[in-house]
């Protein structure tokens, strides 16, 4: 419940441009542009998929490029722009790559499942800030993440090995997360 109310405070403080007091030196401005940059995502991967929700034909490969794939590029183009690792993590994934890789990882799914009210959090290690931001599923999403007999057939045979259906609008699909790393943050604690 702590952390929670940390997480509400952090971001209320960088809406209304308050410098916090936090766990670590930490350079606000770094947090604030990690926090804009993954709204802007998922802004993005909302927009692509809305255009889904209501057709009455089967997704294809085409559909996926056209939908998901801009969602990993702007992850990509943003983490090089910046000096970050920004990558979408599922415990459920479909692509083989999206699955946790640390126990960090793991752990921040387990909370983002445990507490559904919280939408973001981060954390401070030797590596420097992880940001973590949910990923919802919303009703465009149960096109290719809905029923396990209703998955389109490219994905099918592209990712043999899927665990991304079965769910349901509102359920936790994953998360993004965001490093930046150590050399980036403040050298000295926050007044």
């Amino acid at each position: 419940m702590r952390r929670v109310l940390m997480v509400m405070l952090m971001l209320l403080g960088l809406t209304l441009g308050w410098s916090l007091p936090v766990q670590a030196a930490v350079d606000p401005a770094a947090l604030g542009k990690a926090v804009t940059a993954i709204e802007r995502l998922d802004q993005l991967r909302t927009g692509l998929a809305s255009g889904v929700e209501n057709t009455t034909t089967e997704p294809t490969l085409t559909t996926f490029k056209e939908v998901c794939a801009p969602v990993g590029q702007q992850a990509r183009a943003i983490a090089q722009t910046n000096g970050w690792q920004v990558r979408q993590v599922a415990a459920r994934y479909r692509n083989p790559q999206h699955q946790p890789q640390n126990l960090t990882e793991e752990a921040a799914l387990a909370e983002l499942a445990e507490h559904p009210q919280v939408q973001a959090f981060w954390e401070t290690d030797d590596q420097g800030i992880h940001y973590f931001r949910r990923i919802d599923v919303q009703a465009s999403c149960l096109v290719c993440h809905g029923a396990r007999d209703k998955v389109p057939a490219f994905v099918k045979n592209r990712y043999p090995q899927d665990l991304a259906y079965d769910f349901q609008v509102g359920d936790l699909r994953g998360m993004y997360h965001v490093l930046i790393p150590a050399l980036q943050m403040a050298t000295a604690p926050l007044p």
